[in-house]
């Protein structure tokens, strides 16, 4: 009922608004008449002085006063035309105006009525942040903290406890904001230095920019067994082209990794998607086993080529066919760049971005990703 009351107070203030100036319509309008209307007089005063004093003949001055006299009449035939189509023009628009006003409101309460949720009670927010945390969402949770940490901005574990949690929802620049705030109230630590890189890493479109290694190689200072930095420092290798080195830091990488870590699966797929001939061919596809690549070690550099233009074909037809695969489109573009082909890439990104329309996240993602390989040209 409450929200009927505010509702109704709102729309009839807001109506009342237009409504008042439309009522008063011309009232303080002066006719220009009017100002005529002086001038002759002055006219006439003028002309009265000049014959007192014998300037002008009487006969001319009766003349005059005849001629200013017509004027007068004439001026106010019009002006009393003029006044009554003014009036009704602007009856006839301040009847529409109100018509019109008086409508908005009308039907935009007949149509929430219908379409709305009038019924629905209020979850003021701090009710619903005084919920038990077990009941509430993630985005309840989060919001709490956020309150929390908006009257104790200097609490540096709070900050340090959001901000792997809005890297978790892709809140990638308010991820940066919280891990600089922990690091400057708490200090550095390897695991805030690394979550920074990988939060600046997510808002440049997974781009491991140079503020995102700088943070990166600051937790391999404190921490030189830090899988996450050094996981991402080998691709930033990768996306400036110095496969080679990328591939020799995660092979050390899977050296020092044991069998349960949750790094081995995204070292091994990185690999997958390193563009060398052993392993281009799983970005393509599924990818070769074990005795496909052993297989394609022994083969003549022709043979290998073949091999790996033969997966590259595939996988770009397994993308006409389903073209909303975003990985997969990255990896084809990769794959021609790495064999040289940089028309069939510029070729591949267009129809990427085409598929997924130009103002979308996977088009900023494609063309950053695009530039990291040196690809910085579309047709």
């Amino acid at each position: 009922m409450l929200f009927w009351v505010i509702a109704a107070i709102l729309t009839l203030g807001a109506s009342l608004a237009v409504l008042l100036p439309l009522a008063g319509g011309s009232r303080g309008a002066s006719s220009s008449g009017d100002h005529d209307l002086e001038v002759y007089r002055d006219q006439l005063s003028e002309l009265d002085r000049d014959a007192a004093r014998g300037l002008i003949q009487p006969a001319e001055a009766a003349e005059a006063r005849a001629e200013i006299a017509r004027r007068i009449l004439r001026l106010d035939s019009a002006d009393q035309a003029g006044k009554t189509s003014a009036r009704q023009a602007s009856v006839t628009a301040r009847l529409i105006a109100t018509m019109a006003v008086l409508a908005v409101p009308l039907v935009s309460w007949g149509l929430y009525s219908q379409i709305g949720s009038p019924d629905l009670p209020s979850q003021p927010l701090s009710e619903r942040l005084a919920k038990n945390p077990a009941d509430s969402s993630v985005d309840e949770l989060v919001a709490r903290a956020e309150a929390h940490l908006a009257a104790n901005p200097s609490d540096g574990r709070g900050w340090e406890v959001l901000a792997p949690v809005y890297l978790r929802m892709q809140r990638f620049s308010d991820a940066v904001a919280a891990y600089r705030n922990a690091i400057r109230l708490d200090g550095d630590s390897a695991v805030r230095q690394a979550g920074l890189g990988e939060a600046v890493a997510g808002a440049a479109g997974g781009v491991v920019s140079a503020d995102a290694q700088d943070a990166f190689e600051a937790a391999l200072k404190l921490d030189p067994a830090n899988m996450k930095a050094r996981f991402y420092l080998a691709m930033a290798l990768a996306q400036e082209g110095r496969n080679k080195e990328a591939i020799t830091a995660w092979q050390a990488m899977l050296g020092t990794l044991p069998p349960d870590s949750p790094w081995r699966g995204a070292v091994e797929q990185a690999l997958a998607k390193s563009g060398t001939p052993e392993v281009a061919s799983s970005a393509a596809a599924k990818g070769p086993d074990a005795a496909e690549i052993d297989a394609a070690s022994s083969m003549s550099p022709q043979d290998r080529e073949a091999m790996i233009n033969t997966m590259v074909a595939s996988l770009d037809e397994k993308l006409r066919q389903n073209p909303r695969d975003a990985e997969g489109w990255m990896r084809l573009v990769r794959s021609y760049v790495v064999l040289g082909k940089a028309d069939q890439a510029r070729d591949a990104l267009g129809r990427a971005i085409a598929v997924f329309g130009a103002g979308s996240d996977e088009a900023k993602k494609f063309t950053a990703f695009a530039a990291s390989l040196g690809l910085t040209a579309t047709e």
